[in-house]
């Protein structure tokens, strides 16, 4: 198994992040969380937001497992597939149409339908720490951070898979964007964060996020030494200083007057 901890420590080091970059794993059906998870509605007596689980573990650094019975989001619980709806698929499209994020029904189902939802019972539970905590080969590792910190993470990536990194950018109930396609596509995802996450569990402005399924941890580590070297490519980004700047009138003319330059 990958050095979680080492992998981290690495990531921290190399990018930067405000936040710990995450393991993620998801679990089937009669599948236990480890000992020692912090089940928000057993440990805080509250339903929470899935992307509050998320701030949970990528700031406080706690191990985070969330479940139907842990989830006060509506139409996370939709998507997710822990509704108990018969059409999950249909519910998520008419409250989008019903709250104006899609002029009608038949434009909601085709964001609905582009949106890669897992089907209904194939995630029971989500698993969530800091990498260095990792007690699991996870499915996903996610990295919340700003663009540029974001551009260093796709340079590394690239420069070992080829390629370039997509996305699908909906704007809503991105916590699916963010935590599953990575692992349902088996390749580096980038997302931006939703509405819920910037109010309830008080994502920044400038940040996004980077996912890419475990497997390509290794990749991730050695693009990050390697990518750009030969030209000082890093985070953060290096400015130029190499030139003399020019200064308005009024300081060049007390500058001849004084004689500065001669």
């Amino acid at each position: 198994m990958t050095d979680f901890q080492q992998a981290q420590a690495r990531i921290m080091e190399a990018v930067r992040p405000r936040s710990f970059p995450l393991a993620v794993s998801f679990l089937a059906q009669n599948e236990s969380f480890p000992e020692k998870t912090r089940r928000p509605g057993t440990h805080l007596k509250k339903r929470v937001a899935i992307c509050q689980a998320i701030t949970m573990a990528r700031i406080y650094g706690w191990t985070v497992g969330v479940a139907r019975d842990d989830v006060v989001c509506v139409p996370a619980m939709i998507a997710w597939g822990w509704s108990g709806a018969e059409d999950g698929a249909s519910e998520l499209q008419g409250l989008f149409a019903t709250v104006g994020f899609a002029k009608d029904e038949e434009t909601a189902a085709d964001q609905v339908a582009a949106m890669g939802l897992p089907a209904a019972g194939e995630v029971a539970g989500i698993l969530l720490s800091p990498l260095a905590k990792a007690q699991r080969e996870p499915h996903a590792v996610v990295i919340y951070c700003n663009p540029a910190q974001a551009m260093r993470l796709v340079q590394a990536l690239t420069s070992r898979t080829g390629g370039v990194v997509g996305g699908a950018f909906g704007g809503k109930v991105e916590c699916v964007q963010t935590l599953y396609a990575a692992h349902r596509l088996d390749e580096p995802r980038v997302s931006i964060p939703g509405m819920g996450d910037r109010i309830f569990s008080m994502t920044q402005d400038d940040e996004l996020a980077v996912a890419l399924p475990a497997r390509l941890l290794p990749d991730l580590l050695q693009g990050l030494d390697e990518a750009g070297r030969r030209i000082g490519a890093r985070y953060p980004v290096t400015f130029y200083q190499n030139f003399e700047p020019l200064y308005p009138e009024p300081y060049g003319e007390i500058a001849d007057r004084l004689g500065l330059f001669d």
